[in-house]
């Protein structure tokens, strides 16, 4: 059994529906599971009505209308018969997002960011699954949440692996033995609390759901389909001339994605670690290629790895008194960082102050800075760039900081990070 993960940019018209369909035709005696994203940029969508819905904005019905006609569109592309009956099922889905945003916020925003949000996957789901089945492939359609147990972490859901693997044990797995479909066709991205109310596993998360997956299956490989033709060096936004990485070991696969590099998820790496499961990074656009493989084997990289991160803060702390920043202080900036949920991509400290660097976020910096400022001296820089690079030298470091002022940078053997500003 093999695990396929398809994004929201393979899929995000009817040509990527049917190109998906054109791969998985070419796998017609595999049993597959396939975990797929909300369509293009549905996601972002997504949030946008729900800052509509939560805050109460005017916009609110024009953005759900542009969600529903951008899925029925794909739909009529997809299903040439104006009667189908796969668009009651379409129009019955979208019942469950008119609920979702009807009256007035009853839950945090986190929580009612994951009841929106998550309808996405469901839409991309419901609509691909249809086609499939349409073109002769056996597919089954299954709510994920049927399986994927978490805490009450809304956007961050902590999986209960003893609960999920339990499940997917029970239920999924025994389920190829006895039906006649090839594929099993889940939504990434979501979990479900034991009060039945959904979460999601963080942001670009479906990447992890396929580990998951293949962790509780004991899958022989997962293969994650991208627009790019493998891991690459750089993110091609930022850099003319990249380079493809035939091979990476776990190792610097959690490296990468722990300091952003966005073609795997964070948390996807470990999972496979644990059981041998060798992880496939392919693109979608040229699918007979061999991309890159992610394995247990150890080799350093050939080339250097640039990871950029811009609209970051750089926050600087220090006691009022002008006392040493000792282990006391950090724990309890630790805690409050925890707290507001705001993850800290790089630190360094000295004998009287202690520097973060961080995501901006709106939303969260403002009460963070507020609460910090109870008891430290805080002074912060925004605008900021996070420069990383793996197995780097000086004159890679020369290369990205022409026209830059360094303001922070934390060495180790293998990794340097460098916030910066422009001058």
């Amino acid at each position: 059994m093999k695990v396929f993960k398809f994004g929201g940019a393979s899929v995000k018209d009817a040509a990527g529906v049917r190109n998906l369909t054109a791969i998985l035709q070419t796998y017609k005696t595999e049993k597959l599971i396939v975990v797929v994203s909300a369509m293009g940029k549905t996601t972002n969508a997504l949030e946008r009505l729900t800052d509509a819905f939560y805050f109460q904005t005017a916009n609110l019905a024009s953005i759900l209308e542009e969600i529903k006609k951008f899925h029925f569109s794909i739909a009529r592309d997809l299903f040439a018969e104006s009667k189908h009956p796969f668009f009651d099922e379409l129009h019955n889905t979208f019942v469950e997002l008119d609920w979702a945003i009807d009256g007035t916020p009853q839950h945090s925003y986190d929580q009612e960011y994951d009841q929106i949000v998550s309808l996405g996957e469901v839409l991309a789901t419901k609509i691909i699954s249809a086609y499939l089945n349409e073109q002769g492939i056996n597919t089954k359609w299954w709510d994920v949440r049927d399986f994927i147990c978490t805490d009450n972490t809304f956007r961050e859901g902590k999986v209960d692996w003893t609960l999920t693997e339990d499940k997917i044990r029970t239920f999924l797995l025994p389920f190829f033995d006895y039906a006649s479909e090839q594929v099993i066709l889940l939504q990434g991205f979501l979990g479900v609390t034991s009060e039945n109310f959904t979460t999601t596993l963080g942001r670009e998360g479906s990447d992890y759901t396929a580990a998951i997956m293949a962790y509780c299956t004991d899958a022989e490989s997962v293969t994650i389909w991208k627009d790019v033709p493998g891991v690459l060096n750089a993110d091609p936004k930022w850099f003319d001339e990249t380079k493809l990485i035939d091979h990476l070991s776990y190792q610097d696969a959690i490296e990468l994605a722990y300091y952003g590099a966005t073609v795997i998820h964070p948390k996807t790496i470990k999972p496979l670690q644990n059981k041998n499961i060798p992880l496939y990074v392919r693109s979608f656009l040229n699918p007979a290629e061999k991309g890159t493989l992610i394995s247990n084997q150890q080799s350093a990289l050939p080339v250097p790895c640039f990871i950029f991160k811009v609209k970051q803060i750089l926050i600087s702390i220090s006691p009022k008194d002008f006392s040493f920043i000792v282990e006391e202080n950090m724990s309890a900036i630790f805690r409050l960082f925890a707290s507001h949920g705001v993850r800290i991509n790089t630190m360094q400290n000295s004998a009287i102050s202690f520097s973060l660097c961080i995501d901006d976020n709106e939303r969260k910096i403002p009460d963070l800075v507020k609460a910090l400022q109870e008891d430290y001296r805080v002074l912060y820089n925004d605008a900021l760039e996070l420069i990383t690079i793996r197995y780097y030298d000086q004159a890679t470091i020369d290369r990205v900081c022409i026209g830059k002022k360094i303001l922070l940078e934390v060495k180790s053997r293998y990794t340097v990070q460098l916030v910066v500003k422009d001058l």
